[in-house]
């Protein structure tokens, strides 16, 4: 690690000692560190495996099977991912009460796994570990849908209703979930430090967040190995591996 990279994680800790309230706010980054490949980066499995659009899904049998196996194929992709140091990092600023909770655009779940409890974790495009039924809510588990699936072929109908049942992630053209909208909305205006880990902020409305915190005062932090179009705003700007620059929390 090269010496202003190195100064970078050191202004980085001042911050987090200094602030009173710390409001995470994570992207794929964080978890390509579990092995969990992102969407963007050349090679991905995400590019084979591409999501179907939501109002195709909802129209088209067809689309739903093959939606369910592209589904169960990038699961395949990583089995066995477990939160790492910048999960457990995070987990750390939650429990011991200097963030309120973590905003995250990532549908793997690794959050809750780090031992943030479920209501304090504010997923904005979902969670990709469970399904629901469209028509009712009711939560349905990926093992028994899985089980169903490779051995009939068909796609799941709800046990509950008989409503079409969709892994529980936020699809393209699918309405945003209002609820944990406002909730990150209001988390960014507890901020007075907001920290950005691992997110490209190139998806929109999440990454207006950021900019909504800036704007009310807090001080804004960066922590991604690239660039960012909002890097121009930030207060500190780290380009480094999250684990890595937030180790000595989750140690």
């Amino acid at each position: 690690m090269d010496e202003e990279t190195q100064d970078a994680i050191e202004e980085l800790h001042a911050m987090l000692d200094r602030a009173r309230v710390i409001v995470p706010f994570t992207g794929a980054g964080i978890s390509t560190e579990s092995g969990v490949p992102d969407f963007r980066s050349p090679g991905s499995p995400w590019m084979v495996n591409k999501p179907i659009p939501f109002d195709v899904f909802v129209h088209s049998r067809e689309a739903r099977v093959e939606a369910w196996r592209r589904k169960f194929a990038m699961d395949d992709h990583f089995p066995d991912a477990r939160p790492n140091r910048g999960h457990r990092a995070l987990a750390t600023l939650v429990a011991e009460g200097r963030s309120p909770g973590v905003i995250t655009q990532n549908i793997d779940g690794l959050h809750q796994a780090s031992g943030i409890a479920e209501e304090a974790v504010i997923e904005l495009h979902g969670n990709g570990t469970y399904a629901t039924c469209l028509s009712c809510g009711w939560r349905h588990e990926l093992k028994a849908i899985r089980h169903a699936f490779e051995a009939s072929g068909e796609p799941p109908d709800c046990l509950m209703c008989g409503g079409v049942v969709k892994a529980a992630t936020i699809s393209f053209g699918q309405q945003m979930p209002q609820g944990q909208m406002l909730r990150a909305h209001e988390m960014t205006l507890s901020a007075d430090l907001y920290l950005v880990a691992g997110s490209s902020l190139v998806v929109f409305p999440a990454a207006s967040f950021p900019v909504v915190a800036k704007r009310n005062g807090a001080k804004l932090v960066i922590l991604n190995r690239e660039p960012t179009d909002l890097d121009p705003i930030a207060d500190l700007v780290v380009r480094a591996e999250i684990g890595a620059a937030l180790a000595r929390l989750a140690n």
